[in-house]
C-alpha cells in the first residue's frame, strides 16, 4: 500500500483531492460549452491539440504555457504556419510531387511544426499543443470555419483560465 501512496497515486491528491476534482470538472463544462457550438470533431489532430491545452489550463495553470497570451499566439502561429505549409507543399503546384512520393510525404506536417516552434520561440508564445494544431491543419482538409474555431477556442479558454485565475492550482507536485 505505501508503493501506490508513494508511486502511483500524487501524494498531494491523497491530502487534498477536492482540486482536483472540482478543475477536472471545470475542464469538462468549459469544453462542453466550447464544442456546443461547433462540429469539428472531424479534426482529430486539431481537436487533440486543443485538448491538451485544456489539460494544461486545468492541471498546470502557473505553467508558462497556460499564459493566455501564449495559448492564443501559440494557436494562432500554429494555424498560420499549418496554413502556409499546406498551400506551399500540398494545395500548390508540387503539392503532387509530395504526395506522390512516400518518404517525404509528411515532410510538410514536420515542417509546419518545426516552423512553429521557430516562430512560437521568438515571439514567446510558446504553447506545445499549437504544434499538434499547425500539424492538423496540414494534414487534413480545413475550411475557414477550422481556423475561427481554433482562434475562438483558444481565445475562450484564455478568457476561462483569467475568470478561474484564483480558483485554479496545479494538480502537479
Amino acid at each position: 500500500m505505501k508503493w501506490i501512496k508513494d508511486r502511483l497515486i500524487d501524494r498531494t491528491f491523497l491530502k487534498s483531492p477536492k482540486p482536483y476534482i472540482v478543475q477536472s470538472l471545470l475542464a469538462i463544462v468549459a469544453v462542453t460549452i466550447m464544442l456546443y457550438f461547433v462540429e469539428i470533431l472531424t479534426h482529430a489532430a486539431i481537436v487533440a491539440a486543443l485538448g491538451a491545452s485544456v489539460f494544461i489550463v486545468f492541471a498546470m495553470p502557473n505553467t508558462i504555457a497556460a499564459d493566455p497570451r501564449r495559448i492564443i499566439g501559440g494557436h494562432i502561429i500554429g494555424v498560420l504556419c499549418g496554413i502556409l505549409c499546406y498551400y506551399v507543399f500540398c494545395a500548390g503546384p508540387i503539392g503532387g510531387f509530395f504526395e506522390a512520393t512516400e518518404p517525404i510525404r509528411w515532410f510538410p506536417a514536420a515542417l509546419s511544426v518545426g516552423l512553429a516552434i521557430f516562430l512560437m520561440s521568438i515571439f514567446n508564445f510558446e504553447h506545445p499543443p499549437a504544434a499538434g494544431t499547425a500539424i492538423g491543419i496540414v494534414t487534413h482538409e480545413w475550411s475557414h470555419l477550422t481556423v475561427i474555431f481554433v482562434i475562438v477556442f483558444a481565445v475562450s479558454l484564455a478568457i476561462v483560465k483569467v475568470l478561474l485565475r484564483k480558483y485554479l492550482k496545479d494538480l502537479y507536485t
